[in-house]
């Protein structure tokens, strides 16, 4: 079997990672990608160096999930609209087809 290497980091690295991770607001995950280090190593970072803050683990905030939410509940009503319309349609077109003695085509 062979053993894994085991990388070592420089405390400056540490520490720059760190911070970058508190004080970006994309995911750790995505900022331990860039860096080419273990997500789980970045976390351990933050914690040691930053006790007092928190991470962003995701990019998206309560403003946003709210925007998010209103936008998609105005869409819901908008395809709830749609689709009465076109049940209302669907059922006006037998009743055409009968008025007209035969096919619309």
């Amino acid at each position: 079997m062979s053993k894994r290497k085991i990388k070592s980091y420089s405390l400056e690295f540490k520490q720059s990672s760190a911070k970058l991770a508190v004080e970006s607001v994309q995911t750790i995950s995505k900022t331990a990608r860039e860096l080419g280090v273990h997500e789980a190593t970045l976390h351990g970072w933050v914690r040691r160096y930053y006790p007092e803050k928190k991470a962003v683990d995701s990019a998206v905030t309560t403003a946003e999930v709210q925007e998010e939410l209103k936008r998609l509940r105005k869409e819901l009503t908008r395809v709830k609209q749609e689709r009465d319309i076109l049940k209302k349609a669907a059922a006006c077109v037998p009743q055409a087809q009968n008025n007209m003695g035969g096919n619309l085509y």
